[in-house]
């Protein structure tokens, strides 16, 4: 596996890969790799000949500084898992790399209502900052294909959005979220849970698969999230949002009446343990 810290000479690595007519495959992260991670690279590894993965802990989408501080940073880690992942490129950068002209300046980015809901309204700002470091990623490697997570599926969208906005031509694909046996949804976060914290997180797939079970049985979707909420409230967790949304022409709206045929999702985020834990299921319809 190539190790580049500096944008230009990865730059001038992929130009003699693009020589060869050898397609690209690219996987951000921001490291603290798990298996829902190494399935992203795989995915990338079946579609093109080339994959770089990144692992950069941005800065700029982080609206709370502690929680960027409590960031998990494992690289040696990190390195050992793509390597054994047969991972063709790491691209570390520095932030001094990144944003050598500073983290205050840069490009404003219109993503409309789709950040002003969901982790939009509770992390104001981050939207702008995962355009910011996307849109930076892009212009350097140049992929073919980008794979992300469904488990972050608005930023999924946003970053969908930033595509129709820049006019960039790479593929974004979405793969499905990867969950460990008991259901909850893999993430860098979880290593920061105590032992009887990570016993009590299932409660939150649990959740959602109860939603996704009554979803058009009768039971009115709303209530359902009221009644989902107050269950998480009560075994301990304080949640930001359980809501239900439509997907619709690449954006997120609150419903509050049947869907039809249109795709349904549910979406949570809820503090456990002072570790702030996301997921989503698709109640009805797919992506």
């Amino acid at each position: 596996m190539y190790l580049f810290k500096r944008s230009n000479d990865l730059k001038k690595h992929l130009e003699l890969v693009r020589k060869s007519n050898k397609s690209v495959g690219f996987v951000p992260t921001m490291g603290a790799l798990h298996s829902g991670h190494l399935s992203l690279i795989q995915a990338a590894k079946k579609e093109n000949e080339v994959v770089v993965c990144s692992i950069f802990v941005n800065p700029t989408q982080f609206n709370d500084p502690k929680d960027f501080e409590k960031y998990p940073i494992t690289i040696e880690e990190d390195i050992k898992k793509l390597n054994d992942a047969s991972t063709d490129i790491l691209f570390l950068p520095s932030v001094e790399e990144m944003y050598p002209e500073g983290l205050q300046s840069g490009l404003q980015y219109d993503f409309g209502t789709l950040e002003t809901i969901l982790e939009g309204k509770f992390r104001p700002g981050h939207f702008q900052g995962v355009g910011r470091i996307v849109h930076k990623l892009l212009d350097i490697v140049k992929p073919d294909g980008l794979y992300m997570g469904q488990k972050d599926l608005q930023q999924c969208l946003i970053v969908r959005r930033l595509l129709e906005i820049t006019h960039l031509p790479v593929k974004l694909v979405v793969c499905p979220t990867e969950r460990e046996s008991d259901g909850l949804a893999k993430s860098s976060r979880n290593t920061r849970l105590s032992p009887a914290a990570r016993k009590k997180a299932v409660a939150i797939y649990q959740a959602l698969e109860t939603l996704r079970q009554n979803f058009g049985k009768g039971l009115h979707f709303l209530e359902g999230a009221h009644e989902a909420m107050d269950d998480l409230k009560a075994k301990g967790f304080e949640p930001e949002y359980l809501d239900i949304l439509l997907v619709e022409n690449g954006t997120l709206r609150h419903i509050d009446e049947p869907p039809g045929n249109h795709t349904v999702v549910a979406a949570v985020a809820a503090w456990l343990d002072g570790v702030r834990l996301i997921d989503n299921m698709v109640l009805q319809g797919s992506l």
